[in-house]
């Protein structure tokens, strides 16, 4: 996983990306009870994958492997704005 992130050029945010997406996975949990949070949570998941499907794209990736970032990046969005 380090390996990745040095190819993404991102090394150096690896720790604030992990905290932020287990903070938001926390969000998501917590969604099922208060359906706000959970939506705010998604839509932060969203924003981060949508920088992910950018960062993919400029680092030339293949469609192939975007797509994990753009399939998060779609339900996310989908949670976010349906609600939970």
């Amino acid at each position: 996983m380090k390996q990745e992130f040095l190819r993404y050029g991102l090394g150096s945010q690896r720790v604030w990306v992990g905290l932020l997406q287990c903070g938001a996975g926390m969000g998501l949990l917590a969604g099922m009870r208060v359906p706000w949070m959970g939506q705010v949570a998604a839509g932060g998941l969203a924003l981060m994958m949508l920088l992910a499907v950018g960062v993919r794209i400029q680092i030339k990736d293949s469609a192939w492997q975007t797509m994990p970032a753009l399939f998060y990046l779609v339900l996310n969005a989908y949670l976010a704005l349906a609600g939970f």
